[in-house]
């Protein structure tokens, strides 16, 4: 089964709706600590201007990981999963297949 071809319930949209999003909200809200932390500590323009260098990395990363279109989502899915963004409880109710394809992309992403 290719994950472009990958039909989504109903159901199964809402349990990867919130899937997504507990992902996205436990991201933003480490990143805005993050963000806080450094702020509190910059003492000169170079310490400044890293912050600000860290907020535009983060979020070039967070929109390159967050990416809501079903035809990647699995692959989404299991990228939040190895980087510890998602528990894959979180994903019960998706159908076997999606998790099959889910689990074969880890194992894939385990051999780097």
């Amino acid at each position: 089964m290719r994950e472009r071809n990958v039909e989504w319930s109903p159901e199964e949209k809402k349990i990867a709706r919130r899937a997504f999003e507990a992902a996205r909200v436990e991201t933003l809200a480490k990143t805005l600590a993050e963000f806080k932390r450094r702020a509190s500590e910059a003492a000169t323009p170079d310490d400044m201007w890293a912050v600000e260098k860290y907020l535009r990395q983060k979020r070039g990363e967070i929109d390159t990981a967050f990416d809501y279109r079903y035809s990647t989502l699995l692959l989404v899915f299991a990228r939040l999963i190895r980087d510890g963004s998602l528990d894959e409880a979180r994903l019960a109710g998706l159908s076997d297949d999606k998790l099959k394809i889910i689990r074969s992309y880890l194992s894939w992403a385990a051999r780097d």
